[in-house]
C-alpha cells in the first residue's frame, strides 16, 4: 500500500489550505484514516481521524477549523484547514488503516507534507 500526499505549502494566518492523501496497492477495504503533523522540535500528534464505526474524531485544535473527509470510491482522504494560526506550522502526515486479509488490519504512513503559516 502506498500513500501519496497533497496539497501543503505557505499561507498566511488566517488562511486555508486542503490536503489530500490517496491510497494505492492491493487492499480490500479502508477501516480508518486520518491526519497526524509534528511540528519541529516535537512529538507527532493526532489532528484527525475519520474510522468506518466511530466517524470523526478531532484534537481539541482542530475542532471548528478542520474538517476531515473521504472519498471512497477513490481511496482518497482529505483535510480541510481554515483560519489557519502559525502553530498550525507542521509536517503533516497521512495514515490508512486498511484491510489486507479478512480480519487483518496494517498501518500505513504517507511522507508527509509541509504546512507553513507565515505572514
Amino acid at each position: 500500500v502506498q500513500l501519496q500526499a497533497s496539497g501543503g505549502g505557505l499561507v498566511q494566518p488566517g488562511g486555508s489550505l486542503r490536503l489530500s492523501c490517496a491510497a494505492s496497492g492491493y487492499f480490500l477495504s479502508i477501516n480508518a484514516r486520518g491526519w497526524y503533523r509534528q511540528a519541529p522540535g516535537k512529538e507527532r500528534e493526532l489532528v484527525a481521524t475519520l474510522s468506518n464505526r466511530e466517524g470523526a474524531t478531532y484534537a481539541d485544535f482542530a475542532k471548528g477549523r478542520f474538517t476531515i473527509s473521504r472519498d471512497v470510491a477513490e481511496n482518497l482522504v482529505y483535510l480541510q484547514m481554515s483560519s489557519l494560526k502559525p502553530e498550525d506550522t507542521a509536517v503533516y502526515y497521512c495514515h490508512f488503516r486498511p484491510s489486507v486479509a479478512p480480519g487483518m488490519y496494517s498501518d500505513y504512513w504517507g511522507r508527509g507534507t509541509l504546512v507553513t503559516v507565515s505572514s
